[in-house]
């Protein structure tokens, strides 16, 4: 992709184009310890296979995690990121995590039965990651980076979300350059995160290495940024920070309740 605008004309583009708060994902705003409460084999996506061994038929259950498909076409977000790319990000790389997650599980009786939040906090072992914490946590990022777009996307915040930005950033403006700068200076793969730390009570960005996410510190994730090289590369190859300007016009808000 050949790109001519200027660094500042691509931020007035990417920002023309934003989307008023909105609810549309489950996972955004949602306070996790509702989600701990939740029967467990909840996560949407998630199959079971029962499978009866001997004569005794003794019940062996597997569960298994679903691959999410995008709430849009992959061709929607064009031009700032194109079908094929969705095509390989979604179709392959994310694909491969959960079907590599769900080989793992296969083999291990003492996974079963957990929702993806809970599995990515116990295979994180307390920092000394399982074998299964990769595959885990890299399906949740990514069914979460699909919500954090839209065609269209891209307005100024509004109402309670607008307010909390001003006074832990001092303007939308300040977040916005916050933002970049953490997308252009993490080093390696990884992701860049707006939570909101519920125990401070206020919004904060943040940036993973990796597979690591929010969930592990209880913070909510709000919005994320997938700064691996497969989520920019065909579209944009070295210069990810075009990635990074233009993915503002696909960025969607999510109402906080504060």
């Amino acid at each position: 992709m050949q790109l001519s605008l200027s660094e500042e004309q691509l931020v007035e583009m990417t920002w023309s184009c934003c989307n008023n708060l909105s609810f549309s994902s489950s996972l955004l705003g949602t306070d996790e310890s509702k989600l701990l409460k939740r029967p467990k084999s909840s996560y949407p996506g998630q199959q079971q296979n029962r499978v009866l061994y001997g004569s005794h038929r003794t019940a062996k259950v597997h569960a298994y995690y679903g691959l999410r498909t995008p709430p849009y076409k992959l061709e929607a977000l064009e031009p700032y990121m194109s079908k094929r790319t969705l095509e390989i990000h979604w179709g392959e790389h994310h694909r491969g995590y959960v079907e590599s997650l769900n080989k793992q599980l296969e083999k291990n009786d003492l996974m079963y039965g957990y929702t993806m939040n809970e599995l990515i906090k116990v295979t994180y072992n307390n920092g000394s990651p399982l074998p299964e914490f990769n595959n885990a946590a890299q399906v949740w990022n990514h069914d979460f980076f699909w919500e954090s777009m839209q065609p269209g996307g891209g307005k100024m915040p509004i109402l309670q979300l607008l307010q909390q930005i001003e006074k832990d950033f001092g303007s939308f403006t300040n977040l916005r350059d916050k933002f970049m700068e953490a997308a252009l200076t993490l080093f390696g793969s990884g992701w860049i995160w707006l939570v909101l730390k519920k125990e401070e009570g206020r919004l904060a960005v943040v940036k993973t290495t990796n597979a690591i996410n929010p969930l592990l510190w209880d913070d909510i994730p709000l919005i994320s940024l997938d700064m691996w090289e497969h989520a920019y590369y065909l579209d944009y190859k070295v210069c990810f920070q075009y990635y990074h300007f233009n993915h503002y016009s696909l960025r969607k808000y999510f109402p906080l309740i504060l």
